[in-house]
């Protein structure tokens, strides 16, 4: 009996042994498990966090002025009349254009004949470009100002064109540029000079030239310069007066809208009016139905 009780011991305690080997088993795999999912929480989290920080791209300068005016009025009739006296049209001759918001031009010639002391012709030419603001290509002014500059070598490599010449001009609006060249055209000898200017968003190319013609003089290059530098100050200045700078929106139409305001202004003060009337109204019919209610409950009574 004494001997079998310490051999029941042994066999139990090493049956015992297994059970825990498993227990510790199914912990590490348990542990394991939960380390990689750790991993994986910690993974998601950091792939997460970059896609939250986008930053917002800058939004581009609004575009200085949103219309174009009438191109055959941005030259004054005043201006019209010295530089070329004997025009066709006083009115001038519109250029054809799919949109005239965008883009705009006219021109007037005319020969000024004076029998044997021979005859002058003048031409003056007016083009507008006008550069909305694009987020994916820039802002009006910075597209216009790229367009300034391919109109001024545009204009210094006219066919033909002689004895070129180039420099930069003030008091014509933000940017101007003045070319002045020499050109044979009908066996006669021609002076130009092209002012090209930048106003906010709007480039204007204006050209003016001038020859003689049977025996007659032709014209000085200086005459012909200042004449287009005053036909080019005339059309900044319309451009300038025919929209609000700043907000894109003719003064016209802002005009109308201030009358259109008081008009609600005044609808706004009617209906006021109106309800005040009607509150009135509905008092005094209270008043009646009580004033009637009373009557009939004496005459019942």
């Amino acid at each position: 009996m004494h001997r079998s009780a310490p051999r029941l011991a042994r066999i139990l305690a090493c049956a015992a042994v297994p059970v825990m080997l498993v227990v510790a088993g199914c912990s590490s795999d348990s542990g394991d498990k939960d380390k990689d999912k750790g991993k994986e929480g910690a993974g998601s989290s950091a792939s997460a966090s970059p896609g939250g920080s986008e930053k917002a791209e800058p939004t581009v300068e609004p575009a200085k002025f949103a219309s174009l005016p009438n191109p055959c009025k941005t030259v004054t009739k005043k201006t019209i009349t010295s530089l070329v006296p004997s025009a066709k049209s006083k009115n001038g001759t519109a250029a054809t254009s799919s949109d005239t918001s965008s883009r705009a031009g006219c021109s007037w010639n005319g020969l000024d004949d004076n029998g044997v002391k021979g005859s002058q012709y003048r031409w003056l030419d007016i083009g507008l470009t006008r550069f909305d603001s694009d987020q994916a290509l820039g802002s009006g002014a910075d597209r216009a100002q790229q367009d300034f500059t391919k109109q001024v070598t545009k204009t210094k490599t006219a066919e033909g064109a002689k004895k070129v010449a180039e420099k930069s001009v003030s008091g014509i609006g933000e940017q101007a540029t003045l070319v002045t060249y020499d050109l044979t055209k009908t066996k006669e000898d021609f002076k130009y000079a092209t002012v090209v200017a930048r106003t906010g968003n709007v480039v204007i190319t204006l050209t003016y030239n001038g020859a003689g013609y049977a025996g007659a003089k032709t014209p000085a290059a200086d005459d012909i310069a200042k004449g287009a530098e005053r036909a080019a100050k005339d059309a900044v200045a319309a451009i300038a007066a025919g929209t609000d700078a700043g907000t894109g929106t003719d003064k016209p139409s802002e005009k109308a809208d201030d009358k259109s305001g008081d008009k609600s202004k005044d609808a706004d003060k009617s209906t006021d009016k109106d309800t005040a009337e009607d509150k009135d109204a509905a008092k005094s019919d209270d008043t009646k139905k009580s004033g009637s209610g009373a009557s009939l409950e004496k005459t019942t009574n």
